[in-house]
């Protein structure tokens, strides 16, 4: 996280707190331990809500090419940012629940979603909308990586019975404002 990232971070969160997951961009311990599973050979990523590109940074690290990253960010003012950091990336302005609506690929799928949304936040039907249309994109033995900043994963038990997800606790760091977790959800038949 470079501190030229928190103001403007700050001020997306003070206009639409319930847009933005957390008050600061993510740090690099829980960017490592959100990507820790994810390297050169998983192929396309899908990110949503990349913000500034805290986990953007550690998935190009990881050996992810740029050009296999496609990043979906709600905020036009992140998406302009993004834009600018990341020219071969596909950076795709919208809503995370209409991934199911629209092609992300030409023929590949993607092996992992990255997730900084603010699931938390959501209602159990954005957070069914979001995962279905993720799913849509993901490979079979792909998972879906989920920080959140709450005791427990952010997807309702419901939500990932209805999906036939499963959900695993992936590591906490305390190093990051705030503490945080991460989540992998999975296809039930995958495990």
């Amino acid at each position: 996280m470079s501190l030229a990232d928190i103001p403007p971070f700050f001020l997306a969160w003070l206009r639409n707190p319930r847009s933005i997951a957390a008050v600061a961009p993510s740090g690099a311990r829980v960017a490592d331990l959100m990507t820790q599973d994810i390297n050169a050979a998983t192929g396309p990523v899908l990110e949503l809500g990349p913000g500034t590109g805290s986990f953007t940074y550690s998935l190009l690290r990881r050996g992810v090419r740029e050009s296999d990253l496609t990043l979906v960010e709600f905020s036009a003012d992140f998406v302009e940012l993004l834009k600018k950091r990341f020219p071969r990336a596909h950076v795709l302005k919208m809503d995370a629940t209409r991934l199911g609506d629209i092609a992300l690929f030409d023929r590949a799928t993607t092996g992992a979603v990255v997730s900084g949304l603010g699931f938390r936040a959501m209602q159990p039907q954005q957070h069914a909308a979001i995962l279905a249309g993720a799913f849509k994109h993901l490979r079979p033995g792909g998972a879906f990586y989920q920080i959140t900043y709450g005791p427990r994963c952010p997807v309702p038990t419901s939500v990932l019975g209805q999906l036939k997800l499963v959900s695993a606790f992936v590591g906490r760091t305390l190093w990051n404002v705030p503490p945080a977790s991460v989540y992998r959800i999975e296809r039930c038949n995958e495990r």
